[in-house]
């Protein structure tokens, strides 16, 4: 996966640029990328706007960069809104693609290291510091917490294509669950830790969101082939929310049931919306619109479940991009 494919959130094949889904124009980030640094955090405090509530105390962590400083940092914000707080600085190398551990004390997150290349997956606590890498992830993307925090799940290389891997937190045994010749990409666990979903991509730009049984690796295709179905996640009221590029030509947000039933579309702006992630009580969603060009920002909205309630989170000239809300 190159540097630009993580930013769409898609990952696939075929060369797709950060812009959402292949969607509007796209260059590739000149950037060079040194060797590794450590990352410094600082601690998580936000600044409280707009109604108060149990949501408000479940910060949303996501990734960001300018025109100005193209080198990715994470940050988090209050649900409520506020300033976002910077987690990481980093000048040398990106910080990408981060999700929160169950108990919300540590953020998994990937790292580009030298010349682009994806060094891993590593931890670090939610306050700063205490950086650990996942043995055995280097090229690795996408990690997802398990529901009892004891493993994550995540997608690697294997030749050409991405599989889908789980391993416990300290990287052993990593179980291999998908064998195919597509690109398997984003896993994300049901809320009982039995299922992995996730979206399989093939070489013709399809995308299909696709639901694997751990214990028997059985896997069940969620929506329909011919698809263009990216980056779903699993509530706890277990829906699962994905972007689509539809006919509109714009990705938008749709939720599914895990069996494939009650297919309904949140979102119809002519805009790119992507990267949803549920709030804790899967009432609302957290996701990034924007990107029809290099020039368009990409910012955090909220929006609830039904589609109503629809309110930008993050404001400020940046892109900002795979958020994922505390549980």
């Amino acid at each position: 996966m190159t540097r630009r494919q993580h930013r769409t959130g898609t990952g696939g094949t075929g060369g797709k640029a950060r812009r959402a889904h292949g969607h509007g124009p796209s260059r590739r980030r000149q950037t060079a990328v040194a060797a590794a640094a450590l990352a410094m955090a600082v601690p998580l405090t936000f600044s409280s706007a707009g109604d108060a509530g149990a949501a408000a105390d479940h910060p949303i962590v996501f990734a960001r960069y300018t025109a100005a400083a193209s080198i990715e940092d994470l940050y988090a914000i209050s649900s409520s809104g506020g300033t976002p707080v910077k987690l990481t600085h980093t000048s040398t190398v990106s910080d990408v693609m981060p999700t929160w551990s169950p108990d919300g004390k540590r953020v998994a997150f990937v790292r580009y290291g030298s010349g682009g290349a994806i060094d891993g997956i590593w931890t670090m606590k939610s306050t700063g510091g205490d950086l650990k890498v996942v043995p055995g992830t280097k090229g690795a993307s996408d990690p997802a917490w398990s529901p009892d925090g004891e493993r994550i799940a995540y997608a690697k290389p294997v030749g050409t294509q991405r599989e889908i891997y789980v391993a416990d937190i300290d990287g052993t045994p990593a179980t291999r669950l998908t064998h195919n010749t597509a690109d398997d990409l984003h896993p994300t666990w049901s809320p009982s830790g039995k299922y992995l979903a996730f979206n399989r991509s093939d070489a013709a730009g399809n995308s299909r969101v696709m639901r694997v049984r751990l214990s028997t690796l059985a896997q069940t295709a969620v929506t329909a082939p011919g698809s263009h179905d990216w980056t779903p996640d699993w509530s706890h009221a277990n829906r699962i929310a994905f972007s689509r590029v539809d006919s509109s030509g714009f990705a938008r947000l749709y939720v599914i049931r895990p069996d494939g039933t009650g297919l309904h579309r949140i979102t119809s702006a002519r805009r790119n919306d992507k990267n949803p992630s549920w709030s804790p009580d899967g009432s609302r969603l957290v996701f990034t619109r924007g990107g029809t060009d290099d020039a368009d920002p990409e910012h955090l909205y909220l929006v609830k479940a039904d589609g109503t309630g629809l309110t930008q989170l993050t404001k400020t000239a940046s892109h900002d991009m795979q958020a994922d809300w505390r549980p």
